[in-house]
Protein backbone atom coordinates (compact mmCIF):
# COMPACT_ATOMS: atom_id res chain seq x y z
CA UNK A 1 0.00 0.00 0.00
CA UNK A 2 1.62 3.45 -0.98
CA UNK A 3 0.59 6.38 1.73
CA UNK A 4 1.47 9.62 0.27
CA UNK A 5 2.79 12.58 2.38
CA UNK A 6 0.35 15.74 3.61
CA UNK A 7 1.18 18.61 1.37
CA UNK A 8 3.04 20.98 2.65
CA UNK A 9 1.61 24.32 3.84
CA UNK A 10 3.61 27.52 3.68
CA UNK A 11 2.15 30.91 4.26
CA UNK A 12 3.59 34.26 2.54
CA UNK A 13 5.74 35.94 5.05
CA UNK A 14 5.58 33.12 7.74
CA UNK A 15 8.66 32.35 9.21
CA UNK A 16 9.01 28.41 8.38
CA UNK A 17 11.43 26.01 9.77
CA UNK A 18 13.71 23.82 6.73
CA UNK A 19 15.38 20.92 7.84
CA UNK A 20 17.41 19.15 5.10
CA UNK A 21 19.15 15.74 6.09
CA UNK A 22 21.57 13.75 3.45
CA UNK A 23 20.33 10.37 1.92
CA UNK A 24 20.40 7.65 4.53
CA UNK A 25 21.98 10.38 6.89
CA UNK A 26 25.20 10.17 5.32
CA UNK A 27 27.65 13.74 4.85
CA UNK A 28 26.14 16.25 2.62
CA UNK A 29 29.56 18.38 3.02
CA UNK A 30 32.87 17.19 2.52
CA UNK A 31 34.91 20.02 3.03
CA UNK A 32 34.90 23.56 3.44
CA UNK A 33 34.51 23.89 -0.54
CA UNK A 34 31.55 22.55 0.14
CA UNK A 35 30.21 24.47 2.67
CA UNK A 36 31.15 28.08 0.58
CA UNK A 37 29.38 25.99 -2.71
CA UNK A 38 26.14 25.42 -0.81
CA UNK A 39 25.96 29.21 1.02
CA UNK A 40 26.60 30.27 -2.99
CA UNK A 41 23.85 28.35 -4.40
CA UNK A 42 21.47 28.98 -1.62
CA UNK A 43 21.91 32.98 -1.68
CA UNK A 44 21.18 32.75 -5.54
CA UNK A 45 17.89 30.51 -4.79
CA UNK A 46 16.79 32.79 -2.25
CA UNK A 47 17.29 36.02 -3.58
CA UNK A 48 15.42 34.49 -7.24
CA UNK A 49 12.49 32.86 -5.13
CA UNK A 50 12.20 36.39 -3.10
CA UNK A 51 12.84 34.62 0.44
CA UNK A 52 14.47 36.36 3.32
CA UNK A 53 17.02 33.81 5.54
CA UNK A 54 17.25 34.88 9.41
CA UNK A 55 19.62 32.14 10.03
CA UNK A 56 21.16 28.75 9.17
CA UNK A 57 23.78 25.89 10.57
CA UNK A 58 25.35 23.39 8.18
CA UNK A 59 26.11 20.39 9.70
CA UNK A 60 28.36 17.55 8.22
CA UNK A 61 25.06 15.43 7.31
CA UNK A 62 21.94 17.90 7.66
CA UNK A 63 20.94 21.53 7.24
CA UNK A 64 18.92 23.90 9.30
CA UNK A 65 17.52 26.74 7.45
CA UNK A 66 14.94 29.45 8.98
CA UNK A 67 13.29 31.31 5.84
CA UNK A 68 10.22 33.89 5.41
CA UNK A 69 8.80 33.27 1.80
CA UNK A 70 7.18 35.91 0.05
CA UNK A 71 5.17 34.37 -1.89
CA UNK A 72 3.17 30.77 -1.01
CA UNK A 73 5.86 28.72 -3.61
CA UNK A 74 8.88 30.43 -2.84
CA UNK A 75 10.13 28.14 -0.45
CA UNK A 76 9.33 24.65 -2.51
CA UNK A 77 11.21 26.84 -5.56
CA UNK A 78 14.44 27.39 -2.94
CA UNK A 79 15.01 23.57 -1.98
CA UNK A 80 14.07 22.82 -5.50
CA UNK A 81 16.76 25.18 -6.89
CA UNK A 82 19.38 24.11 -4.80
CA UNK A 83 18.83 20.78 -4.52
CA UNK A 84 19.87 20.48 -8.01
CA UNK A 85 22.83 22.74 -7.70
CA UNK A 86 24.23 21.30 -5.23
CA UNK A 87 23.93 17.57 -5.56
CA UNK A 88 25.19 17.67 -9.31
CA UNK A 89 27.96 19.45 -7.69
CA UNK A 90 28.53 16.65 -5.09
CA UNK A 91 27.92 14.05 -7.84
CA UNK A 92 30.92 15.65 -10.14
CA UNK A 93 33.38 16.14 -7.27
Amino acid sequence: MLISRRPRIHFDGLLSLIVQQGHNREFCFFGEEDYHAYLHWLTEALNKAQCSLHAYVLMTDHVHLLITPEHADSIARVVIALGRRYVQYINTT
